[in-house]
């Protein structure tokens, strides 16, 4: 009895073990089809990854930067000349193993470098470092004078570097090149707007090593080419953008301005021939700017209300309705009241008896409100936008302004009659440029471009070609108003935008500008502008300059009229006009 029961025993102790041996046997298989399972179906993209990295490199193979050009004719014939461009500079770096004299090695290179000896040191009394960068952007004679010095440890590495020759002129139209985080690309104006045809496309270097990391030299090699960026030529004309800006620049300065910008556009085409903005940046040096606004390119991004320069516009929905003539009369009584607002003349004077060419002349808010009654409130309206206000020119270049000229559509006539003399609504200084042309083109409104040709990498050049957008008003229209706009410069308050013996158009905006806090105008605060063209009867050119709050005159008849008045003298010389009329001595 007792020896069966302990066979019994151990046979179940026997058959227990089996049960678990197997147990284990099985779950140790399940978890090793689990695993070659993870291996080779779930993680098998992982690991293949992780095996071509130890077994392949890939390098990658980095385009050249399109380059950005403008026109110059200069020498007498048309060249381009780059405003943008790659120049190879240098990083210098050094070797802090290599180094065995970091103190004097601080001594020598201080100066080279324009840095502190302390900060030098640092560097270069490393243990165990095999790399610490010195200083970025050195030029070929810089790298040469401390490659002479024979400094063991120290070492230079190529690296391409944006380069704008032209410096702070037109930086705004051009932007800059600049980081993204950890990136270059293009920022603000033609680079930034442009930055995926100038950036080109990126190659790859596939390539196989041995175990221990080597090339191995007959191994294949898979290669795909980088693409270089495409080429940009601008409108712009080099004597035009150069002696434009410069001017621009003493005058701001004269009149202590916060700031003022300058349009100047071939009415015919719509190509912009200058355009600039001071202060202004030099984008080789764009991270030292102390106010990042800088960067914004005023000229197409600072939507104002721009005052009496739209009575130009006013008149022409008048005229081209034939609602009044040049020589339509009003009484001037000094003022009109309008929803429980009194708006009076600048002067607040009453002139009585003026005619529609006298209203220009002398820039009456009144006469402006009795032309824009008599076009209504719809067409008034209408006519705004086509001559493009409150709507994108989509101008190839970032940060443009819309503007704003939805109150017109309010019922109140208190927005026309403030909007007839150019308050009320924001416009940008292009969209002013775009409307008086389109004056100076016969009624023909033209959109404004920058970009004339798209040089691409292939060889293939794409021009860009002028675009119609409508006709605003009839040829007649804009040949009266032309003759009404030609009388302001030749009796009017914009006399000093005249220059001897030629026919020039143009009206003056003296705008007062809104104060956020009371809800009101600024009592100390004006807007300056003139926009004109010249010589009236087949016009070359269509100019705006604009000036932010100048100090110490009143009128844009005495700051920017001037400067209108000298820019025309250096176009109509550029362009070879030949004079208008004799000039006599009342014209001197």
């Amino acid at each position: 009895m007792y020896k069966r029961s302990a066979s019994r025993q151990n046979f179940n102790i026997k058959a227990d073990r089996l049960t678990i041996l197997s147990a284990a046997f099985f779950l140790l298989t399940a978890l090793i089809v689990v695993k070659l399972l993870k291996l080779q179906v779930i993680d098998h993209s992982l690991y293949l990854d992780i095996a071509q990295q130890q077994h392949f490199a890939t390098d990658e193979l980095m385009p050249e930067r399109g380059g950005i050009f403008i026109h110059d004719y200069q020498s007498g014939q048309e060249k381009l000349y780059p405003v943008a461009l790659n120049r190879k500079n240098y990083l210098v770096y050094a070797v802090p193993n290599e180094v065995d004299d970091a103190a004097n090695y601080a001594k020598i290179l201080a100066p080279v470098l324009e840095m502190e000896g302390e900060v030098l040191f640092d560097r270069l009394f490393k243990e165990n470092d095999i790399y610490e960068p010195l200083k970025h952007h050195l030029d070929e004679e810089k790298r040469q004078e401390i490659e002479d010095l024979n400094l063991d440890g120290i070492r230079f590495e190529e690296e391409v570097v944006r380069y704008y020759p032209e410096e702070n002129i037109g930086s705004h139209v051009l932007g800059f090149v600049g980081y993204d985080g950890d990136r270059l690309i293009g920022r603000y104006g033609v680079e930034g707007y442009w930055e995926e045809e100038l950036a080109g496309q990126k190659g790859s270097f596939l390539f196989e090593r041995d175990a221990s990391g080597r090339l191995i030299p007959i191994a294949q090699r898979i290669k795909a080419e980088e693409k270089n960026g495409t080429d940009i030529i601008l409108t712009l004309d080099r004597s035009i953008q150069f002696t434009a800006c410069s001017a621009l620049q003493t005058t701001v300065l004269r009149h202590g301005a916060d700031n003022g910008s300058v349009i100047i556009i071939n009415p015919a085409t719509g190509a912009i021939l200058a355009m600039c903005n001071y202060p202004d940046f030099d984008p080789n040096k764009y991270n030292e700017v102390e106010d990042i606004s800088v960067y914004n390119n005023l000229a197409i991004f600072e939507a104002y209300e721009p005052g009496s320069i739209m009575k130009g516009i006013t008149m022409a929905m008048a005229l081209d309705t034939g609602k009044v003539t040049p020589a339509t009369t009003y009484e001037d009584t000094g003022s009109v009241e309008i929803s429980g607002y009194t708006i009076r003349n600048s002067d607040e004077q009453a002139h009585g008896i003026k005619t529609m060419t006298e209203v220009l002349e002398e820039s009456l808010n009144t006469g402006a409100i009795f032309v824009a009654r008599t076009v209504g409130q719809e067409l008034f309206q209408q006519y705004y936008k086509n001559f493009g206000f409150g709507q994108l020119t989509n101008i190839q270049t970032e940060t443009e302004n819309p503007g704003d000229i939805k109150s017109l559509g309010y019922p109140n006539e208190i927005f026309m009659a403030t909007a007839s003399f150019g308050q009320g609504i924001t416009v940008t200084p292009l969209q002013i440029t775009a409307a008086f042309s389109a004056i100076a083109n016969k009624g023909k409104l033209m959109k404004p471009y920058i970009v004339d040709e798209i040089r691409y990498p292939d060889g293939k050049v794409e021009k860009i070609k002028p675009q119609f957008i409508r006709q605003v008003v009839t040829q007649q229209t804009a040949i009266t108003l032309s003759a009404m706009l030609a009388s302001v410069v030749k009796y009017g308050h914009a006399q000093q935008a005249g220059v001897p013996g030629y026919y020039i158009a143009g009206k003056t905006g003296t705008a007062q500008v809104a104060d956020p806090y009371t809800g009101g105008y600024s009592a100390d605060k004006t807007i300056h502008s003139f926009v004109g063209f010249a010589p009236v009867d087949n016009p070359r050119y269509v100019m705006l300059i604009k000036l932010d709050h100048p100090r110490g005159v009143r009128f844009a008849a005495s700051s920017v009229a001037p400067l209108f008045g000298e820019l025309s003298q250096f176009l109509l010389n550029y362009f070879h006009v030949p004079p208008s009329y004799k000039i006599n001595d009342s014209d001197k």
